[in-house]
């Protein structure tokens, strides 16, 4: 098992004790613990029903440790991270796109049918998505959130017009039930833009004939603006940010709205790796890579012994670092990094420890992708 010697003789024992291999990504507890305490009171103080999304870890450790603190239910990205959280026994499940695969389809209605308790909800964006749903209802039908989206989004009408075609093909299909609105502010620039975009939602929303409707907001940078600018909103607000629950030293470090509001999250990732060569002055290669950090969002962050030093390029078991002048690093050290974008760390890992401050494994977060 990747970075595990002895899985039986690891909680309780020392990361640099024996029982790991290296490269090897930890989770801070004590990190891991504040966020999601964190979030839920976020959540809790603007009155917000929160489903984090489970693509940031597929863990059912962490999964259960959001639900216990509070969160409504659990948001994914696709119809197979739905059956599988199902399988960790999460009872509310919100699928953030739209759906076209027949297998999943039928899998979702065949839950729904067996489960009273199982509430589910997804996107749609078009007729042509809410058709798909409608040939696949079973006993119970397919609710969604009809998607908003913006000029160089991700998915979502662009426009009212558009959304109000698709609402209404919603609620004219057979297995299908409006539920409300949904959209992903994540990839706007300003705080302007996503004050904006959000009115835009709630316009919307005012055009549909729903009761107790949603309305759903996605990322993790502008939570706090959506806070304040829906405090009043009539739907019940769904917040599905989902990178919180580790955070970063980069991607969300430089942008999360804790640089803007009290409070703070903090880094839980990191990865520690040998040195393996000091080929010339200035320059070493550390013996982990892309298959062990993400780098779509950033490059790996030095920390401790190599805060100084930068990381140049990341190969798929490499990184290579210019250290910094008069260095003392030397093949053989031990030493960390953290990370940029959560959503593509978790992935690498199919078992990762959790830490105390003192690097005691304290325990094991599996992941299921």
């Amino acid at each position: 098992m990747k970075g595990i010697v002895d899985p039986e003789r690891a909680v309780g024992s020392s990361l640099f004790g024996g029982v790991f291999t290296f490269p090897v990504m930890v989770a801070h507890r004590s990190a891991l613990e504040h966020n999601i305490a964190t979030l839920a009171a976020f959540t809790r103080e603007y009155g917000m029903i929160f489903a984090p999304h489970a693509k940031t870890t597929m863990s059912p450790e962490l999964i259960r440790a959001q639900l216990d603190a509070g969160a409504w239910g659990m948001t994914v990205a696709t119809p197979s991270q739905a059956l599988t959280v199902r399988e960790f026994g999460v009872s509310r499940i919100v699928l953030a796109n739209q759906i076209f695969d027949p297998a999943g389809l039928d899998a979702l209605a065949a839950q729904l049918a067996a489960d009273d308790s199982f509430e589910f909800l997804c996107f749609v964006d078009s007729v042509a998505g809410v058709e798909a749903l409608s040939r696949h209802a079973g006993a119970r039908p397919f609710r969604v959130l009809a998607e908003l989206g913006h000029e160089g989004g991700r998915a979502g009408s662009r426009t009212l017009g558009e959304l109000l075609e698709v609402a209404a093909a919603a609620q004219a299909a057979d297995g299908v039930e409006l539920a409300g609105v949904a959209g992903y502010e994540g990839s706007l620039g300003s705080a302007e833009e996503v004050r904006a975009y959000l009115h835009r939602m709630l316009e919307a929303l005012a055009h549909l004939r729903v009761r107790d409707p949603i309305l759903s907001v996605g990322g993790s940078q502008w939570f706090d603006v959506i806070g304040r600018e829906l405090a009043d909103c009539q739907a019940r607000v769904m917040l599905r940010s989902g990178a919180y629950v580790s955070h970063d030293d980069g991607y969300y470090r430089e942008r999360t709205p804790y640089n803007r509001i009290e409070g703070e999250l903090r880094a839980a990732l990191e990865v520690w790796a040998h040195v393996l060569s000091v080929p010339e002055p200035g320059l070493a290669v550390v013996g982990f890579g892309k298959r062990d950090a993400p780098v779509d969002e950033g490059l790996p962050v030095p920390r401790g012994a190599v805060a100084d030093a930068t990381v140049l390029k990341v190969q798929d078991q490499h990184a290579v670092l210019r250290l910094a002048p008069g260095s003392p690093v030397k093949p053989g050290d031990l030493v960390s990094f953290g990370i940029s974008h959560p959503c593509t760390a978790f992935d690498k890992w199919r078992v990762m420890p959790v830490v105390d401050d003192d690097y005691v494994v304290v325990g094991l977060i599996n992941t299921f992708f």
